[in-house]
């Protein structure tokens, strides 16, 4: 857990930070004071120290609701295991993703990546993990510390790094992928001294493999339509297997070193020596799969396979017998492809293109014992609403899919039926309950909450793309498209507004009901009135700092919140004619999200600078600051559940809870 102390600087348990972002490492008081007298002015050491022996403000990471793995058409997708049998990792976008195999909603992401992570795994010590990257990029980093400090960074070649192999005893790794005048290093992990060549192969390298016991073998699949096998260290091409007929996607020793096992597109397994590389079978004795293959994972006890195809199957083989113990058929979709398999004791993990990862039951092959869902593309747009006593998180991302989440559990699906079919741009849960969102498909959308199914008499098609809407009492909506403001009422449209002289960009409803304020891209805040089925503009402006990214009502209406492109948020009275109240100052970047508690005397916003602040509308110094809430991603959508618990989403894929304390 992470606890800050802080007004205007942070202050975390075990690791300090000041506003200049100097780090502390100890936390016992000398240490504290001393580094305090060295790197702050007296103000700043005054006010330091007294948070110090005075704890008011705090927040706290409570959950992690993870994206799923990045998943591509016609691609194998590697799933890590742990080998002390705890936690499974894979990848998406620049982000590791580290998740309890017995309860996926316990989760870590790693996301010191400047480029697109392909591939990670732990070493069999299971104290590191090695993650490659599109640009050739390896790092190796600590995994029994929260900070996941960096122990190593290597460049093994230019290019896509598609797969990696640990030597049992932690000190080798074998790296392979898409470099541009090799296709595979094999090296020593603490200095990066070569401990071989990985030569035999003319096309990018798929996967690779390192026998887990003595003598040490290696194993090479590539496009080439070839495996290769090496014997070291340091290691050297032996010969070339050339079984199959198509690209070789997935080479894997099995845990006792035997045998390994090479999967390719052409459906077929076969199964070689792991000591001398000899052919000792084809799996199913021609095709394995009636499609491609893109994944195999063995059995803790070497004794049985798990075969991942595009076919929409996975198959366990008893290799011995050379048959088929089961066979899972995931669905008739071209979702239900399967790109990637993990066997780790006694779960038996695959990954459909839909991002989907399974836990398949060996003693129901048609059920799924459960199925982890989630988003694997960025989130635009988040939304909350309590639903039978319990607290839900609705998300929209930019494919289109809804989500929705149990606060407390991190359970989680999606609506039945077809829905958007391009971004979700906006969401709002009106008094009906239902849930009203915008896309990029130019239509809105209302779902009800209670049955949760896409319902087609429930899109209404817009006339132009919209891009922000707001919910009213009435059964009002307003919706912002490109350059017109339309409103709806009982889910039909009802009037609009073109011509406006202006673009507009954010819009809220007073949640009294016939006042509208929409933000534009002029730096202006236009005030409007529903009067029966039209929308009346009130001829009154509102000055923001800048081009209006978002803005918001407080639940009790007495506050308008703007936030703007030069990283500014200014809160307007409304009783006092929306005069302004206060300017709040923080951000480094463009602010583009905003969010009430339901106290109405705080608020939180979020930037493009990767932070979030939560504010106290009466005081604009007293304000808790989350940095890189999400790291490398700048946060797309902010909601409370509570006056304690904040929820952030970003282009990351991933939704966060946050505790949030002012005593």
């Amino acid at each position: 857990m992470i606890f800050v102390n802080q007004t205007t600087q942070e202050v975390v348990v075990g690791r300090c930070f000041c506003a200049t972002g100097h780090p502390v490492m100890q936390r016992n008081h000398d240490s504290l004071e001393k580094w305090a007298e060295n790197f702050m002015t007296f103000n700043e050491k005054c006010k330091f120290l007294h948070l110090r022996n005075n704890p008011r403000h705090w927040y706290r990471l409570e959950k992690v609701f993870a994206s799923l793995p990045q998943v591509e058409r016609g691609v194998s997708k590697i799933i890590g295991g742990d080998p002390k049998g705890n936690n499974f990792l894979y990848t998406n976008g620049k982000c590791v993703v580290i998740r309890n195999i017995d309860n996926p909603a316990i989760a870590d992401i790693y996301t010191e990546h400047a480029h697109q992570v392909v591939v990670a795994k732990y070493a069999p010590s299971g104290f590191y993990i090695a993650s490659g990257d599109v640009s050739g990029k390896l790092r190796i980093w600590d995994t029994t510390q929260k900070e996941h400090l960096l122990k190593y960074e290597y460049q093994p070649f230019a290019g896509k790094i598609k797969d990696l192999a640990w030597t049992e005893d932690s000190k080798r790794i074998a790296v392979v992928g898409e470099g541009r005048e090799k296709f595979g290093a094999v090296f020593l992990w603490d200095s990066g001294s070569s401990v071989g060549e990985i030569t035999g192969h003319n096309k990018v390298i798929n996967s690779v493999d390192i026998k887990q016991t003595r003598p040490y073998r290696l194993a090479t699949g590539s496009d080439d339509n070839c495996a290769a096998f090496f014997e070291g260290p340091p290691f050297k091409f032996k010969f070339t297997l050339s079984d199959h007929t198509r690209f070789v996607n997935c080479v894997r020793f099995s845990p006792d070193g035997n045998r390994f096992a090479t999967a390719s597109a052409d459906g077929q397994i076969f199964i070689y020596d792991g000591k001398t590389g000899e052919k000792v079978c084809a799996l199913g004795g021609g095709k394995a799969h009636d499609g491609g293959i893109y994944a195999i994972s063995w059995s803790p006890d070497s004794s049985q396979l798990l075969s991942a195809s595009g076919d929409k199957t996975a198959k366990i083989w008893d290799v011995g017998a050379n048959s088929i113990v089961s066979t899972f058929n995931m669905g008739s979709n071209v979702l239900d492809q399967q790109l990637g398999c993990l066997w780790q004791k006694d779960h038996l993990l695959s990954l459909s293109l839909s991002g989907y990862i399974n836990y398949l039951d060996k003693n129901n092959p048609d059920k799924p014992l459960r199925v982890i869902k989630g988003h694997s593309k960025s989130i635009q747009c988040l939304t909350v609403h309590k639903n039978g006593g319990k607290s839900y998180i609705y998300s929209g991302s930019n494919d289109g899919h809804i989500n929705y989440w149990d606060s407390d559990t991190g359970e989680n699906d999606g609506f039945s039926g077809k829905g958007h079919t391009n971004q979700v741009s906006r969401m709002a849960v009106d008094e009906m309950d239902q849930l009203v969102t915008c896309s990029m498909d130019d239509t809105v959308r209302y779902t009800n909450l209670s049955k949760r199914d896409y319902s087609g008499q429930d899109a209404v098609k817009m006339d132009v793309q919209p891009k922000c809407l707001a919910v009213g009492p009435g059964g009002y909506t307003v919706v912002l498209c490109i350059g017109q403001i339309v409103l709806m009422k009982d889910k039909k449209k009802c009037f609009a507004i073109d011509d406006l002289g202006y673009e507009p960009e954010a819009v809220a409803v007073h949640p009294g009901g016939g006042s509208v304020a929409v933000g534009g891209t002029d730096g202006n805040v236009r005030l409007y009135s529903i009067q029966g089925t039209s929308l009346k503009s009130d001829d009154k402006t509102l000055e923001a700092k800048g081009p209006v990214t978002d803005l918001a009502y407080s639940h009790d209406g007495a506050f308008l919140a703007v936030c703007d492109a030069n990283k500014v948020v200014t809160v307007f009275s409304v009783p006092d004619g929306y005069a302004e109240h206060n300017v709040f100052y923080g951000h480094h970047a463009k602010v583009v999200c905003i969010a009430w508690s339901p106290d109405n005397e705080h608020f939180a916003s979020g930037g493009m600078d990767m932070m979030v602040y939560v504010w106290t509308v009466s005081d604009p110094e007293t304000r808790i600051k989350i940095p890189d809430a999400h790291r490398l991603h700048h946060v797309s959508g902010l909601a409370w559940l509570d006056e304690h618990t904040l929820v952030t989403t970003s282009h990351d894929a991933s939704v966060k809870e946050w505790s949030i304390s002012y005593n």
